[in-house]
């Protein structure tokens, strides 16, 4: 028996609900959408609401893997193969640290290259603004001497 006021169907009320939560606030038009697609599954009470849900958990948990090569996994009941596995995961970890090293390196070895490049760059400007106002500083030397003179 469901005594829900409002039943989770497709009908005008729900439909106007769901664009006003959705005026209003979008997180209420969203929870009523979601009422609307999934309120039946729910039945309506806390309990079984609940228990969907850790029905969902159960089988996320179940489905889990673990993440990278350092996590815990299950033993496969052969020690031999345990071991064997946990030696080339071992193997691989250290493999993937070296190649993060090195990739530390390059990325170090790239900014020294660009710091020498924009020196010399910079240097160029420099030199290059130099010989330009020294020219430009004798001219008007000598066009300011003969002016006052």
């Amino acid at each position: 028996m469901n005594t829900a006021i409002i039943k989770p169907q497709w009908s005008p009320v729900t439909i106007a609900l769901m664009v006003l939560g959705f005026v209003i606030f979008w997180p209420l038009g969203l929870a009523m959408l979601g009422y609307i697609l999934w309120g039946e599954k729910f039945g309506g009470s806390a309990e079984k609401a609940q228990a969907y849900w850790n029905k969902g958990m159960s089988f996320m948990r179940s489905n889990s893997k673990p993440s990278g090569f350092g996590g815990a996994y299950a033993s496969s009941g052969n020690a031999a193969f345990d071991e064997y596995r946990s030696e080339q995961l071992r193997r691989l970890e250290e493999e993937r640290a070296r190649l993060d090293a090195e990739i530390d390196a390059f990325h170090e070895y790239m900014a020294n290259l660009r710091k020498a490049k924009d020196r010399e760059e910079f240097d160029r400007f420099m030199s290059e603004r130099r010989g330009n106002r020294q020219g430009y500083g004798e001219a008007d030397r000598n066009s300011w001497d003969n002016q006052n003179t």
